[in-house]
């Protein structure tokens, strides 16, 4: 029970690795916070969180507004009296049609020995494939932040986890530049957040995923064939998709106090990055 007495808010918590991961962090302990855009899952996590004898306060909230999120931290500090830990895991990720035809073609170009040239994925984007990765992957993991914050640095403590990428630290996802750049940008923003508030005994940290097997995936590998998904397991030194609780276990983990880590970008992904 490592987070005995803790208070955790975990965004994006409504299915997938953030539910797996705040039901983990409930395992060891702590209440926890859920918030997502999905209510009606949302509270289908609190009913089982509770189930294990955990409060579990769930919270609809759209992190890609300042207001919202502000007004998320009021209620947590309402219920609980104040926040240990935050895991910042809502995100949009690239599944619709068009994104799903770009990633098929870059794996077809990893994968398969074919004539060497432009995929012209870049230079194909229109503004909004860009735009609309920034609201919520950035902006949402700064105001979130911030607010989480405003009560860790006055206690000094606190313990913050950012869920990044891959995509953020290699060319794993070519067929999605908009993506991979805000990735790319969490993983620098817990860099110097994390050095800005250790002085303040406020670890943080992130953890860039591989691929997680959430319902998000499960849709994507849906519509593939059987060859092309064994391809893609190919490019995996594991030879499988991580699941959602092997990678809250190391949110678990780095939301403790056992470790020494500020600032940290882990590569958790079956050896795709190593």
């Amino acid at each position: 029970m490592q987070l005995q007495g803790k208070v955790a808010v975990i965004t994006g918590a409504a299915q997938g690795l953030g539910k797996a991961t705040a039901v983990a962090m409930a395992k060891e302990g702590a209440d926890t916070v859920v918030c997502d855009i999905q209510e009606d899952l949302l509270h289908e996590v609190a009913e089982e969180i509770e189930a294990l004898g955990r409060r579990c306060l769930p919270v609809r909230c759209d992190v890609s507004s300042s207001r919202e999120v502000t007004q998320l931290f009021e209620r947590a500090v309402q219920e609980f009296g104040t926040v240990h830990i935050l895991v910042n895991n809502a995100a949009r990720v690239p599944i619709n049609a068009a994104e799903t035809e770009r990633r098929n073609k870059h794996y077809a170009y990893v994968t398969t020995p074919v004539p060497r040239s432009s995929l012209g994925i870049t230079s194909s984007l229109e503004d909004e494939d860009w735009l609309k990765w920034w609201d919520v992957n950035v902006h949402g993991v700064f105001y979130c932040t911030r607010e989480a914050l405003k009560f860790m640095e006055p206690q000094k403590y606190g313990k913050i986890v950012n869920i990044t990428s891959i995509a953020g630290v290699s060319a794993a996802s070519t067929h999605s530049p908009g993506y991979s750049a805000s990735k790319a940008a969490v993983a620098s923003l817990t860099k110097t957040v994390g050095f800005d508030v250790a002085g303040s005994n406020i670890y943080v940290n992130a953890i860039a995923c591989g691929a997680v097997l959430t319902p998000a995936l499960e849709e994507v590998l849906g519509v593939l064939s059987d060859e092309q998904k064994a391809s893609i397991y190919q490019m995996i030194p594991l030879g499988r998709i991580g699941k959602p609780e092997e990678y809250a276990s190391l949110a678990v983990y780095l939301a403790g106090d056992t470790h020494y880590l500020v600032g940290q970008v882990l590569n958790a992904n079956g050896g795709i990055v190593i």
